[in-house]
């Protein structure tokens, strides 16, 4: 399976001398969390009748993500101009957990975010745009946890904001479809084996252990499988569901000073949900629309029998549209944890617009398939061994 976790996994454990063959029912790269090119195959794939009219180009300008995703790289000004906001910046930048100075008589594992927010008198938008837009929270559960992993993940954004001055998140030119093939091309350097349009007919088991893939009449053994929910769907549970809409527009999204690029987080408690409401904007100047054309797409977690009614304070914010592809997924997560049968199933995509939600999938897995957590360092290591200096 090809979707975008599958293929990063594949090139991880290939720099660290795994053998690996990676194989892929779909003749494309990225299975759900695909490129879609031409325009004309989003139309097909979302049964719309006809073709796209002359108005929305040339068919081939087009690279529609099916669920897209910005990557943290490691419109704010007037909140770090706000006194107590910009005291409580300072406080998250400097501290640290090795030095009690820092602290200010904080727990980082008892005091709780809540506290914390209270300590500096924050209001509630900027509480609601702290845990959301910064901490990336999709519920407000966080607020009476240890306050630790808020200040790591605000930390994060802030340096990945400095690191890139305007904004703290990356996107490849051409679309997402880029990503799964960045990673094919790494595992296949530390010899990888990629095999696309590869049917799979039955994951062979024995003993409740895997030891291989069956596909046109031959099998493939291995010690470890790692693969999406669709592949093996009696060892996983429904979790909800996810429902997203990809909205062509003429023009940028207003009040965003025309910008090319953004993403609109709304806070769940804003709009009377249990979950926040995401927006992500790309368009012709990455290479994935049309001149004078943008993508935005609106999604969310499902929480009632009428979806798309739940999503009109993002839709209402994109107005006019020029057209829409509604899809409704199943999310679903594994219930076997690949413990005796070494079988490790990713978890579905969910309603977040950005990456980190999936770097936690992906280092979950790696810790359960090795033992040891994810050091990226060490990848670093390796690349030089057999590469020198031109692994930078």
């Amino acid at each position: 399976p090809n979707i975008r976790i599958e293929c990063i996994l594949s090139g991880i454990m290939s720099v660290k001398g795994k053998k690996v063959l990676h194989m892929d029912r779909n003749s494309y790269y990225g299975a759900e969390s695909a490129s879609i090119t031409p325009l004309e195959d989003l139309y097909k794939r979302f049964n719309l009748p006809g073709k796209p009219p002359e108005s929305m180009g040339k068919g081939r300008d087009w690279n529609v993500d099916l669920i897209p995703k910005f990557l943290m790289a490691n419109g704010l000004m007037g909140l770090f101009e706000k006194r107590r906001f910009r005291k409580f910046l300072i406080f998250i930048a400097n501290f640290d957990e090795n030095d009690p100075k820092t602290m200010e008589g904080v727990d980082p594992q008892k005091t709780t975010m809540r506290a914390i927010f209270q300590k500096f008198s924050l209001g509630q938008e900027v509480i609601d745009f702290t845990g959301h837009s910064l901490a990336l929270y999709r519920t407000d559960e966080y607020l009476d946890l240890p306050c630790i992993d808020t200040i790591n993940r605000i930390k994060l954004y802030s340096e990945s904001l400095a690191r890139y001055g305007k904004s703290p998140y990356l996107y490849p030119l051409y679309g997402l479809g880029e990503l799964p093939q960045g990673f094919a091309r790494l595992s296949a350097i530390y010899g990888g084996t990629y095999m696309l349009n590869k049917p799979i007919e039955e994951i062979v088991v024995e003993n409740g252990k895997v030891v291989g893939v069956k596909s046109e009449g031959e099998i493939a053994r291995c010690k470890q499988l790692i693969c999406d929910p669709s592949y093996l769907m009696d060892r996983t549970k429904k979790v909800g569901q996810v429902i997203r809409v990809i909205c062509i527009l003429s023009h940028p999204i207003g009040n965003t000073g025309d910008i090319n690029s953004c993403q609109i987080i709304i806070p769940q408690n804003q709009v009377n949900r249990k979950h926040d409401i995401y927006v992500c904007m790309i368009s012709f100047a990455h290479n994935v629309a049309a001149q004078g054309k943008y993508i935005a797409i609106v999604s969310t977690t499902v929480e009632t029998s009428d979806p798309e009614k739940e999503i009109k304070p993002a839709l209402d914010l994109l107005e006019p549209i020029e057209q829409k592809f509604v899809s409704i997924s199943d999310q679903y997560a594994p219930t076997d944890m690949g413990t005796d049968s070494q079988i490790f199933i990713s978890r579905s995509y969910d309603a977040t617009t950005h990456f980190e939600t999936t770097c936690d999938d992906i280092k979950d897995i790696y810790r359960r398939m090795t033992g040891s957590d994810f050091d990226f360092a060490e990848m670093e290591r390796k690349k030089q061994d057999i590469f020198g200096d031109a692994a930078e």
